[in-house]
């Protein structure tokens, strides 16, 4: 599991010009998951998010945690954070796929609130067009759209970006091609 944060004055998604959530200062991190993804990378992502000093305190730098300071966290699912290049056309296999997708997004969303103050949780997500359908919006929730062309309005603070990966776990060996 990926994730891309940023150190935010302000944040908001919007679907054709109208708004699907917002916040003040805080984090703006954009979710990619893999497909062999699973619950434990989003343990693994909730606790580094929420533990990430990025803000100040008393002039010194890298001291709080937007949890420290009670500061609000706007989650976007992201799938082509999971790309890789074929010439110059960008392939997103690697990403995991429609409904897997979603489920272990809202599982990770669900994470985040239930260790941090679930009001200050906001999310969208974004989803991996299947060939066979054309792009669908559908209402996920009161925070964001599934499946929508998305607009991400970020007023970066710093700027302050910091990249995340879960760590690769090994394989066991009956999985291993021989």
């Amino acid at each position: 599991m990926r994730a891309v944060i940023q150190r935010v004055r302000a944040a908001k998604v919007t679907v054709l010009d109208e708004l699907v959530s917002s916040i003040g200062p805080g984090l703006c991190v954009l979710v990619g998951i893999k497909a062999t993804d699973t619950a434990t990378d989003v343990e693994f992502l909730v606790r580094k998010i929420l533990a990430l000093r990025l803000f100040d305190d008393e002039g010194k730098r890298w001291q709080k945690s937007a949890k420290d300071l009670q500061l609000e966290i706007l989650c976007i699912s992201q799938f082509t954070l999971y790309h890789r290049l074929k010439g110059n056309k960008p392939d997103f296999s690697a990403a995991m796929k429609g409904d897997d997708a979603q489920k272990l997004y809202t599982h990770f969303l669900n994470r985040l609130k239930q260790s941090y103050d679930s009001s200050k949780i906001k999310g969208a997500e974004s989803k991996v067009p299947r060939c066979d359908q054309p792009r669908l919006t559908i209402p996920l929730s009161a925070d964001g759209k599934f499946g929508a062309n998305m607009q991400v309005h970020i007023e970066n603070d710093g700027p302050v970006t910091i990249n995340l990966e879960s760590p690769d776990r090994k394989q066991p060996d009956d999985c291993v091609d021989k």
